[in-house]
């Protein structure tokens, strides 16, 4: 069936709304012919994750927009960049890297986005609602928004997500339809090992599987412990968004669209199930370290996504005691940054030895002081992506496991 234009749509393409949107509206126009889309729907929010410079391109299409006095038409949310504009001695890359990387960022803002400059804005003042038709980028983001939330999103990228924000038009087709949103997969974890006191090592395990085992088919999960909690989830849907391309999970009676299997599938049948035992689970994060326990550190890396103020509690505690031996770096946004001034928790932080990284990632850009040795983190997105990124190699564990093994300046498991 041919796309249908609303009478909204054709002023858009008609110029009618300026010539930035009637320009994004054209682009957006052939994306939706070539999904096979037949309408666009309002949106109620945009995430961009093009303010990471990725060469010249990036700047053309921002600025382009920019000197057609362009504006977004929805509240519009903005992923990390190339540098901490608040930090940004902390960038030690190429000069001319870091200054486009800067006018970028502030390109963006100029068309009216929001300098959120973060990986995870559902930490924000912008989290969308349930079941919000939203155009959001990023993959952590796009399956958290789907998953843990029940907005509704498609995977966009760079150009055409700040195209929807321009219009605030989606095509309609995808995750924004319900009958799409069914689970086709079904992952049983059989059994936990008993070490793994909290849900987190258990839900990077999981993630990872289903990134590397349903592609971007989704999966309905049983069986993760009951006192799972939020960032567990968000650490789920990153490594299963990095590993795969999971856009959405459905984790029975803790997400809001699967109270039970049934309702996850809508009441259909599985087209596969995945069962996955402790020794699966154990084998997984094993795999996630690139080298053994005992081996030399020269960083620990925390937050991707960005730290959330309830992992900065959690983490509190266990900074107390001895100066770690190496650097530790926490990215983060600044909604958390504000509040952790408030608590006086920076000054705690940096006292310590952590140096705090706000509207960037240390996976993405040049952050970290020494990248000469391994590397050690609890993010499966890290460890997952790290070694081709920034050429190091990996040592994943838990929190505490980083915190223990900062101090001890290698590799040690508590």
């Amino acid at each position: 069936m041919a796309l249908q234009l609303s009478l909204f749509d054709g002023e858009l393409l008609a110029g009618i709304h300026g010539e930035a949107a009637a320009f994004c509206m054209r682009l957006l126009t052939r994306f939706a012919e070539a999904v096979e889309a037949e309408s666009f729907i309002d949106i109620e929010a945009a995430h961009i994750d093009g303010c990471l410079y990725l060469g010249q391109v990036s700047l053309d299409f921002v600025e382009h927009l920019v000197r057609l006095k362009g504006r977004v038409r929805v509240p519009t949310t903005l992923n990390v960049g190339s540098v901490d504009l608040i930090h940004p001695e902390l960038f030690h890359g190429d000069k001319e890297i870091g200054a486009n990387g800067a006018r970028l960022m502030k390109a963006h803002e100029e068309l009216g986005c929001m300098p959120t400059f973060t990986c995870a804005p559902y930490q924000t003042m912008f989290r969308p609602r349930f079941g919000a038709q939203i155009a959001w980028a990023e993959s952590n983001a796009i399956v958290f928004a789907n998953s843990v939330i029940g907005a509704r999103t498609n995977r966009y990228g760079d150009f055409i997500d700040l195209c929807c924000a321009l219009t605030g038009r989606a095509p309609y087709y995808g995750l924004h339809m319900p009958e799409n949103r069914r689970a086709q997969v079904l992952v049983e974890i059989e059994s936990l090992p008993e070490e793994w006191s909290d849900a987190g090592p258990a839900c990077v395990a999981v993630g990872h599987t289903i990134g590397k085992r349903c592609g971007s088919l989704i999966p309905a999960i049983t069986g993760l412990p009951v006192h799972t909690r939020e960032d567990d989830l968000k650490a789920l849907g990153a490594v299963a968004a990095s590993s795969g391309a999971v856009a959405l999970f459905h984790a029975v009676g803790l997400t809001p669209e699967a109270p039970t299997v049934e309702a996850a599938f809508q009441g259909r049948q599985p087209i596969e199930t995945i069962r996955l035992t402790t020794d699966d689970l154990r084998r997984t994060v094993r795999g996630l370290s690139t080298v053994p326990d005992g081996t030399p550190l020269v960083g620990v890396s925390f937050g991707t996504p960005h730290f959330s103020l309830e992992e900065f509690v959690r983490l509190m505690p266990l900074v107390e005691g001895p100066k770690p031996v190496i650097d530790i770096y926490i990215n983060t946004h600044r909604g958390v940054l504000e509040e952790l001034g408030r608590r006086g928790w920076d000054r705690t932080l940096e006292a310590h030895g952590v140096t705090l990284v706000i509207d960037t990632c240390t996976y993405v850009t040049a952050i970290m002081r020494d990248m000469s040795g391994a590397i050690m983190t609890n993010s499966g997105k890290m460890a997952y992506y790290a070694p081709g990124n920034i050429g190091v190699d990996i040592a994943f564990g838990s929190l505490a496991d980083c915190i223990a093994s900062a101090r001890a300046g290698k590799v040690v498991r508590l």
